[in-house]
Order: structure tokens, then sequence, then C-alpha cells
């Protein structure tokens, strides 16, 4: 009887992708599985399943992903459609959007906090642009 030597490619779904301690990204990183972050990242990271950022781990930009696990630096947008947890090593600064979140005692958030189910699918807001002199051309600051 001939065998059938055909299988099915694995799912994406279940792969764990790492960016190791000492390694730089620039430039958007996107994955359907999980990604775990224990070097930096400057630019966008989406995963279909999860985002885990190490201790040492920095995200300077946008997380948008099922769950997050956050242990480290994030500069940026948090959207986590499901579950997000902070760990007491977190140092966040940006605005957080999760259906729940768990902060873990030490965790560290300058931003805005929003939770529940209306919010946590909507993408990040627009980051506001500097309002502009008509005399000089250059930004200004709010009130001055």
């Amino acid at each position: 009887m001939a065998k059938d030597n055909q299988t099915a490619p694995p799912s994406r779904e279940g792969v764990i992708s790492i960016i190791g301690p000492g390694m730089r990204v620039v430039g958007d990183c996107e994955t359907e599985g999980t990604l775990r972050i224990e070097g930096s990242i400057e630019g966008t990271v989406r995963a279909g399943k999860a985002v885990v950022v190490g201790k040492d781990g920095v995200v300077n930009g946008d997380i948008l992903t099922q769950d997050a696990v956050i242990g480290g630096k994030v500069n940026g947008t948090i959207l986590a459609e499901s579950r997000l947890e902070l760990q007491g090593t977190c140092v966040i600064e940006g605005e957080i959007r999760a259906r729940r979140i768990k902060l873990d005692e030490g965790g560290r958030i300058n931003g805005t906090v929003k939770t529940g189910e209306a919010i946590a699918g909507q993408p990040p807001a627009p980051k506001p642009k500097p309002i502009m002199s008509v005399e000089s051309g250059k930004p200004v600051t709010a009130g001055g």
C-alpha cells in the first residue's frame, strides 16, 4: 500500500519568534504566532497570538496583538484585544487599550489606560501633529 507523503504545513499560529538579547530591529515586525522580545525593536509589532516583552526588552513603537505580557519598556500604544499583563518590571510610556488588564506591583505607566469590550478592537489613535506657526513655519507649543 502506498503511503501518502504529503503532510499539512504546520500552523504558523503556534510558532514563537524571538528577538534575542543584544539584537536590534529597526522596522515593523509581524507574525501570526507569538513574538518574544528580549532585545529592542524600533517599529510597529503585530502578532496574531501574543507579544512577550522580557524585562530587558524595549519596543519603541506600537504593539497590536491578542494577548501581551510586558516586563520591559514600551514607548507607544499597546492594543491587546484580549488580555494584557504588565509585570512589576515594566515601564510604559503611551496609550494602553485592552479588554482585560493585570498590573503587578512596581509596574510603571505614564499615559492613558482604557479597558473593556468596546475599545479593544479599535485601531490606535493617531498621534497629534504639532501646530505650525504661520509666521515662522516652526512647531509651536500649546498656549504659546
